[in-house]
């Protein structure tokens, strides 16, 4: 393990006032994205919005890293430059989810757990050779009356934790990812006891997989009520169960938290933010990795066209200026409403 090449990337993805870019949407989930706006999924044009995304002028001002899918990381811009290539040259780190996905998992109706380890050791230098530094890895939560089960955290974490383990061997910094999914109706105190037990199994295997937790990042969502619960919560009320959770289950050595948006449309997941980050003295650096929170607007402003590019970017760019200012705990009303130019 090159701990110098590590340490590295975990700074440059925790420079102040910038956050990743997850653009590693799987086929199906792009291919339903895209069907909302009437446009077909063919490689070329996922070729084009993933062109139209990492093209963006002035993308590295407030973008550290991007997650590209297996697709991505090996194609090249309309340009004819390898995407790693075209995001290292902007200053942003190269990244890969490294997941199969979630399936069901075996006896545990309703709860799943992800695929990707086998091979995934061999996979890893090629992935370093095509220009990535670090990799993701997601799994999934679901909070029900009776679940999630231990056996199901148990399994997620520890394929988690080997996932990390594999990713240090080969010089490439792990995000590890266990979402905490929106679906139900449970309150807002019921997801943060989900969390807490999770995060702390998911560190405990972690621990006893010998990762190094200096030289990993945490992915992971703000505690929040099911989307079908009555009761809401403010947003002070959710930075403060949020903070609550990881201080008593993220240990202290981890360098950085970045929140995925998790269902959140792209406001209120700013807003969130900004209210977590005001919050100092936290052990560890807090920034974003947002994938439809910061994609949405650009992708239906672009529509499939080549027209709409430049629309599409500065949709995109203002999404990152303002989760950039968030990050910093400066986000505004006024912020929200000035675009970039």
């Amino acid at each position: 393990m090159n701990t110098d090449t590590l340490e590295r990337t975990i700074q440059a993805l925790l420079a102040p006032g910038r956050g990743i870019l997850a653009a590693d949407e799987s086929f199906p989930t792009i291919g339903k994205r895209f069907e909302e706006l009437g446009i077909e999924s063919t490689e070329e044009n996922r070729r084009a919005y993933r062109d139209m995304l990492l093209t963006a002028p002035r993308l590295s001002g407030n973008i550290s890293g991007v997650i590209l899918f297996d697709e991505t990381i090996r194609q090249e811009s309309l340009e004819g430059i390898p995407f790693p290539k075209l995001i290292a040259g902007q200053g942003i780190v190269p990244g890969i989810k490294v997941d199969e996905g979630a399936v069901a998992l075996p006896g545990f109706e309703g709860e799943k757990f992800t695929l990707g380890l086998d091979g995934l050791r061999d996979r890893l230098p090629a992935y370093f050779k095509l220009g990535a530094r670090f990799t993701k890895w997601r799994a999934v939560i679901s909070i029900g009356e009776d679940t999630p089960s231990s056996g199901c955290v148990a399994a997620n974490a520890r394929s988690l934790a080997l996932f990390a383990a594999l990713s240090q061997e080969a010089g490439l910094v792990p995000i590890v990812e266990p979402e905490i999914m929106m679906d139900g109706d449970h309150t807002l105190g019921r997801c943060e006891e989900v969390a807490t037990a999770a995060l702390r199994a998911v560190f405990a295997a972690l621990v006893e997989q010998r990762v190094a937790l200096e030289h990993m990042l945490l992915k992971t969502g703000m505690v929040l009520p099911g989307a079908g619960c009555r009761k809401k919560a403010g947003v002070a009320e959710i930075a403060e169960a949020t903070l609550r959770c990881f201080t008593r289950s993220v240990p202290a050595a981890v360098p950085g938290v970045v929140f995925l948006s998790g269902g959140q449309s792209d406001v209120p997941a700013t807003e969130r933010l900004n209210a977590i980050c005001k919050v100092t003295g936290l052990p560890w650096k807090v920034t974003f990795s947002f994938g439809r929170a910061l994609q949405d607007p650009a992708m239906k402003a672009w529509e499939g066209s080549s027209r709409n590019v430049s629309a599409a970017q500065k949709a995109l760019l203002h999404r990152a200026v303002c989760n950039g200012l968030a990050v910093r705990g400066r986000y505004t009303a006024k912020a929200e409403k000035t675009r970039s130019r």
